[in-house]
């Protein structure tokens, strides 16, 4: 699914070139659950927002679902994004005015889905995550770890094949982020791939493979 080749990313900031990454190489199947761990500065968000689409290697290539994602436009990768990739995200990104129902149909707005199809969907992935009686809530009306789990529900409504995790448990105490990791557990159970960045080694003992980053270049690769 996912197929990197001897990318790097280099930042020009004023006088000085930053290499984020130095030649990264990476294939990661349909269906894994792969960490990415790193200390900070080590390239570890880079390489998510390569994945995600959000930003294109300076050199080597992407291919995404066998898609080379340099030959897009960046109205092609918008789309890409909105219809192949879910974003999970330390900070929740839910609209405060808005309710979670309204919050998790905003992906489908975008994708031009009906409203009667887009009501269902969002009600399905809300009631998967356990939020059917808090639909209606806006988001200071609960918990951090509901507000994880609508910003969850939001990334899988458009039935992605890939689910970016950043720090999904960055945010939350200790018990609260393992209700959500078993919840990501779940999800890779019944078929979804997930991709999670983190610094903690207890939230990437979760997945079922490892890889490590420092100064830009992967370190180990670690299959359970």
């Amino acid at each position: 699914m996912i197929e990197l080749r001897d990318v790097k990313k280099i930042y020009n900031m004023g006088q000085i070139t930053v290499e984020a990454l130095r030649g990264v190489t990476l294939s990661i199947e349909k269906g894994e659950f792969v960490a990415i761990m790193g200390p900070s500065g080590s390239g570890k968000s880079t390489m998510m927002n390569i994945i995600g689409c959000l930003d294109r290697p300076t050199t080597g290539t992407y291919h995404l679902d066998g898609i080379n994602v340099a030959q897009l436009s960046d109205n092609q990768l918008a789309n890409l994004r909105n219809k192949k990739i879910g974003f999970v995200f330390q900070q929740f990104h839910l609209l405060p005015r808005n309710n979670l129902l309204q919050n998790v149909e905003l992906p489908l707005i975008y994708a031009g889905v009906g409203f009667k199809e887009r009501r269902r969907r969002a009600k399905e992935v809300l009631k998967m995550v356990g939020l059917e009686n808090r639909m209606y809530h806006r988001p200071n009306e609960i918990s951090g770890g509901q507000k994880q789990r609508a910003a969850i529900a939001r990334a899988l409504v458009n039935r992605p094949s890939l689910l970016l995790a950043d720090e999904p448990t960055g945010n939350l105490d200790s018990k609260t982020g393992a209700m959500i990791m078993d919840l990501l557990v779940q999800l890779h159970q019944m078929g979804n791939t997930i991709v999670l960045v983190t610094h903690d080694p207890e939230v990437a003992e979760y997945a079922e493979r490892i890889i490590h980053l420092r100064d830009g270049l992967i370190t180990s690769d670690v299959k359970k």
